[in-house]
């Protein structure tokens, strides 16, 4: 058996490795890891067969400069901690000088890290205003088993995370519709956050929206102050769904008027929908399951798929 020549086992040494099924967030992201590693493979197979190991330099220089960047990770740093509720978390990173990662409608960002030795990949859409400067703010809901949560409960002011992006997003125009209807259920309330500030923020754009959070409990609806500042905008709408609730009559004045309880069925819906000022355009984030139930409503009131964008 013939040994591996030093030369050999350097190239080896700096070939890409292959990405395992945890490290593909499942977001249909382009490029998703899996084109990063061809197209990194393909740069290593021509800088080998030129026995040139400087080709492979390229992609290093890349991720030194903090741009937000589809096809590489890039380090930011965690400029604040805050807990919402027990289980769900809002970071904020910090971005050099005052620059802006300029995200359109809804588009998310994949984090890595690391756990036990294994890489994990995961999507999360920024909930600040796509041009905010100097920063940008995710909402992560920790799970019990979650790979990448035990990762995100390590964090702390100061750590360094890695994120590449933007990917997806919703291609919104302002007065393109007459009314948009969110439905969210918990973190999917993330992707519908930047947009309403870009209505609210743009007095130009007369487009009603009615925003429909469906959550477990009063205490567990993420960021109130901000949505009760939304909801005082006169194209603002906001009702809240709550499944665990048995009545309103314990809630706070300000919130009995727009919640509702139990879960949001396919009666409701026809509600809802009906209460709309102009025919909607409905926007859909939660789990499959809670996309797949309101897609189906939607069409029992009468909303076609054409009608719908789902997160």
């Amino acid at each position: 058996l013939q040994t591996m020549s030093g030369n050999e086992h350097d190239w080896l040494a700096l070939k890409p490795q292959e990405p395992s099924p945890s490290q593909c967030c499942g977001s249909g992201c382009k490029p998703c890891i899996y084109d990063v590693y061809e197209k990194e493979l393909a740069q290593w197979e021509r800088a080998k067969a030129k026995q040139d190991k400087s080709l492979l330099m390229e992609k290093k220089e890349q991720s030194s400069n903090s741009e937000l960047n589809p096809d590489t990770f890039t380090a930011f740093s965690i400029s604040s901690v805050e807990q919402l509720t027990e289980d769900t978390y809002q970071y904020k990173f910090e971005l050099p000088g005052n620059s802006s990662l300029r995200l359109s409608s809804g588009q998310h960002l994949v984090l890595r890290g690391v756990v036990n030795g294994l890489e994990v990949q995961r999507a999360y859409t920024p909930i600040s205003p796509g041009n905010a400067e100097g920063y940008f703010e995710v909402l992560m809901k920790c799970y019990e088993a979650g790979l990448m949560s035990q990762y995100i409960k390590t964090w702390k002011k100061g750590d360094v995370v890695f994120w590449r992006g933007p990917f997806g997003g919703f291609p919104y125009r302002p007065n393109q519709h007459g009314e948009l209807l969110m439905l969210a259920s918990g973190t999917g309330l993330a992707p519908m956050l930047p947009l309403l500030h870009s209505i609210t923020g743009d007095e130009e754009d007369e487009t009603f929206v009615t925003l429909v959070g469906c959550f477990r409990t009063f205490h567990s609806i993420y960021l109130k102050p901000l949505l009760q500042d939304l909801a005082r905008y006169w194209n603002i709408r906001i009702f809240y769904v709550l499944s665990q609730e048995t009545s309103v009559e314990k809630l706070p004045w300000s919130y009995r008027e727009n919640t509702y309880t139990g879960r949001l069925d396919e009666d409701l819906m026809k509600t809802i929908v009906n209460s709309c000022r102009r025919k909607p355009f409905a926007l859909i984030c939660g789990s499959s399951t809670f996309n797949e139930d309101m897609n189906r409503y939607l069409k029992a009131a009468g909303i076609e798929e054409n009608s719908c964008f789902v997160f």
